[in-house]
């Protein structure tokens, strides 16, 4: 299935035609601060959604979303706070969401997406 960076790169691009086609804009990808960053910055309506996407090759290592610990959504939310300090607009509302997809050869992706997964702090 080729190298973790080469499967995170295919799950990023399963969860942008996932959320492009549930109606999401692409407002950005891998935004970054520093060496943090943020998979996908999308907006739907009034609603822009930081999201942070994990892909695994198989059930080995746990379910993708297991593995957007406390201190990744830590490192999601300052990303997100430095995007808004130039990007927030009135009468928008901002989120974290989680999207975990599970490829396995010979299958179609399994995609599981948590809109507001986590609040800020939490």
């Amino acid at each position: 299935m080729g190298t973790s960076q080469e499967l995170g790169s295919r799950g990023e691009r399963l969860a942008e035609r996932f959320l492009s086609e549930r109606g999401y804009e692409i407002i950005e990808r891998n935004y970054r601060f520093g060496h943090r960053e943020i998979d996908l910055i999308v907006r739907r309506g009034s609603v822009v959604a930081f999201v942070e996407v994990k892909t695994r090759g198989g059930a080995g290592f746990g379910h993708p979303l297991e593995a957007i610990t406390a201190a990744k959504r830590r490192e999601v939310e300052r990303v997100a706070q430095r995007w808004l300090q130039s990007h927030r607009r009135p009468g928008l509302s901002y989120r974290f969401d989680a999207l975990g997809i599970v490829l396995r050869a010979g299958r179609d992706p399994v995609v599981c997406h948590i809109p507001g997964a986590w609040r800020l702090g939490e």
